[in-house]
């Protein structure tokens, strides 16, 4: 390795001795991301934008066909909307932006940048549904929220993000269940099958469930530093929320009652479990299906006649049959190349000189092993298809075992607490206590992230009481 390529490699902070520098030296020496002129905000820049954009478009395909719409609401929420549920204005009240002033003049009513829209939403759906006829009501929106963190990180937890949030209204609890669990699932499935990352997926403790649900389901991807990451959350809200907006329908009785509704989403904080599942000490790995840049073209003795031009024929190969290719023919030389895409994890880079033209072939070089061999040009789409589709899957396979190591069986608070301070999870029984949870918690900031199984056979691992369910255990982002 040259000594400028070198140098390019360990500007980036050791991922074994300081993870959290090294995610934010990735992060923005790949360019996906950059702070905002208000504290706490980011710019997320085109590349890391395309990531987010690849999201979306698996997500919408697999919504619509569950027969959800998307929509748009406004950003302002009156403050007497959010009020109306009381669990859900005490749980955001911390975090709540407000405008008191606009238009040259006080507000009548102080106006709530939205943290969430699920008083918004049931306000505009206690208008649109009168009758079981009009149920169930599927809609989602893409938009930004504003949640005033104290501590943020970009991807992981700013001010505002991007995210999608469902909300359904079904007309008995039975439905308004089923679509949570469905909703947990498509989330599930797109973390595995887009960005190569299983998950821990299971219902929340009374403590962890979102304000004003009945129930929440959650998926918690596992990083590389032993942290949890809640990468997903589906709400059973029940009639709460059609309580306090009166959401009610004429059921097939005639009978007036009220709705059972649901919400769930996801945001740009996927973007930062992707770096910290899938990274390595030379920045990103990015999964093939979610890669913005599948595969780099770098030409070799790019001066020589024929070079550039038997680039651009592959590269128009791999376009035409829905590749994403860069082809890079800066003036930067090919060591410094190697180096920029391999910190910007793109899954394959394919090197084309006058050798590799004499002979027919390409020089490959995967990102998740390092392997270098040789395509043929006559094949090339087939043979980079075929490459593409492994490296998904081994990057799935890795993350995987990655996964399963990571999980630790413990019987005694003192074996949690070691294997947590371990940069483990921990999978333990636990006896439901909300208060019981809350000293864990506050003792050591270890916090339940999913129920694993029901269990009453047991000892809570803590205080000794009959087991109710048998929890997973760690720390968070």
């Amino acid at each position: 390795m040259a000594k400028q390529d070198k140098q390019f490699v360990n500007d980036i902070a050791d991922i074994n001795t300081d993870f959290a520098q090294w995610y934010t030296d990735v992060i923005l020496k790949t360019d996906m991301v950059d702070y905002g002129p208000v504290k706490g905000t980011m710019v997320i820049k085109p590349y890391g934008y395309a990531i987010w954009e690849n999201i979306q478009e698996y997500l919408n395909k697999e919504f619509k066909k569950v027969g959800v719409q998307n929509a748009y609401f406004p950003m302002l929420i009156p403050e007497s909307f959010l009020k109306k549920e009381a669990e859900h204005v005490e749980g955001f009240a911390p975090e709540v932006a407000v405008v008191t002033y606009a238009g040259g003049e006080d507000l009548s009513e102080k106006l709530i940048i939205r943290p969430t829209s699920e008083t918004i939403i049931c306000a505009m759906y206690s208008k649109w549904i009168k009758s079981y006829r009009d149920l169930p009501m599927v809609m989602n929106q893409w938009c930004n929220v504003i949640r005033w963190e104290k501590t943020t990180r970009p991807f992981l937890r700013t001010s505002e993000f991007l995210w999608q949030e469902g909300h359904t209204v079904q007309a008995s609890m039975p439905d308004a269940d089923k679509d949570t669990k469905q909703m947990l699932k498509i989330y599930s499935d797109c973390l595995r099958n887009l960005m190569a990352i299983p998950t821990l997926t299971g219902r929340k403790t009374e403590n962890e469930k979102f304000a004003g649900a009945e129930a929440t389901y959650s998926m918690e991807a596992v990083m590389k530093d032993g942290k949890c990451l809640q990468a997903g959350t589906s709400h059973n809200l029940g009639q709460n929320f059609a309580k306090a907006s009166d959401i009610k329908f004429l059921n097939r009785d005639g009978v007036l009652e009220y709705g059972y509704s649901t919400s769930w989403g996801v945001s740009t904080r996927l973007i930062g479990a992707l770096v910290m599942v899938h990274g390595d000490e030379r920045g990103l790995r990015l999964p093939p299906n979610i890669a913005p840049i599948q595969a780099v073209i770098i030409p070799i003795a790019s001066k020589v006649d024929g070079v550039l031009d038997k680039c651009a024929e592959v590269k128009e190969k791999l376009v035409s049959n829905e590749i994403r290719v860069k082809l890079d023919d800066s003036n930067n030389t090919p060591g410094w190349k190697f180096n920029e895409y391999e910190m910007k994890g793109v899954p394959l880079r394919l090197e084309i000189g006058p050798r590799d033209i004499e002979n027919g072939v390409a020089t490959a070089v995967r990102r998740d092993t390092h392997e270098k061999l040789q395509l043929h040009l006559d094949n090339i789409v087939q043979e980079v298809n075929n490459l593409l589709k492994e490296i998904q899957a081994n990057m799935l396979k890795q993350a995987e075992e990655n996964l399963k190591s990571s999980i630790v069986e413990v019987d005694n608070f003192d074996d949690l607490v070691n294997s947590v301070n371990d940069h483990k999870v921990a999978l333990a029984y636990h006896c439901g206590n909300p208060e019981c949870e809350s000293e864990i918690k506050q003792k050591t900031t270890i916090t339940p992230r999913v129920i694993h199984s029901y269990d009453s056979e047991h000892k809570c691992v803590y205080c000794g009481a009959t087991s109710k369910y048998r929890l997973y255990f760690g720390k968070q982002y």
